[in-house]
């Protein structure tokens, strides 16, 4: 027999999620878990990635609705596109960031989806930007977000170090996100990560059997 849902018992698929970012000497690593669930408990997809380059040395990790998210950053992307052929040169992170932030804030009653932007630019250097569900802007040399991040506040405030080196924040990166997967049911899978520098850009892949252990499941 066909079973019928009402509007409301109808949830999007959301991206769980464990997305981080952190500035180390030199650079930025973002990065996030790559799990995505529905209502929260059913996790329907566990090979997405969700850490998205808007433009050369300018990467966001995404969470919330994963169709919101979606949306954004392909907006996001296309206004960058546009603003680097006009002002023929790279985007800054904090005009990416105010893009991403004009969107959320401009249809906060529609969306709901937040974003860690991070990258590098010849102005400022590594950054990383907060843009919160409702479109608030904030800048931190580290950030955590999604449900998964509920779990590692207390990590990240006693293992996160200004002016680390490539290999530590990398280290601590991984180290934050298996602790999120270890304990949020909806966060897993394999690692996505992001290092950012003057030199470019490094993709890192962490597959889950990698991943660090600290305590017996």
């Amino acid at each position: 027999m066909e079973k019928h849902y009402s509007d409301s018992q109808v949830k999007g698929v959301s991206t769980g999620t464990t997305i981080l970012a952190a500035v180390f000497d030199g650079g930025v690593v973002i990065g996030s878990d790559s799990r995505a669930s529905i209502g929260g408990e059913y996790v329907s997809s566990k090979t997405i990635n969700k850490v998205i380059q808007v433009h050369d040395q300018i990467f966001c990790c995404m969470a919330g609705s994963l169709a919101d998210a979606q949306a954004v950053t392909k907006a996001a992307k296309t206004h960058l596109s546009f603003h680097s052929v006009q002002m023929e040169s790279p985007p800054l992170v904090m005009a990416a960031a105010s893009v991403l932030k004009e969107l959320c804030y401009k249809n906060k009653d529609e969306l709901q989806a937040g974003f860690i932007t991070a990258g590098w630019d010849m102005k400022k250097g590594p950054q990383v930007y907060v843009v919160s569900l409702g479109g608030m802007l904030i800048s931190q040399p580290v950030t955590i977000g999604g449900s998964g991040s509920t779990f590692i506040y207390g990590y990240v405030d006693a293992k996160y170090k200004p002016n680390m080196t490539r290999e530590e924040c990398l280290q601590f990166a991984t180290n934050a996100l298996a602790l999120a997967m270890g304990r949020d049911n909806v966060s897993g899978g394999v690692a996505h990560l992001v290092v950012i520098t003057k030199k470019g850009v490094e993709h890192v892949v962490v597959p889950g059997n990698k991943l660090p252990r600290f305590h017996d499941e």
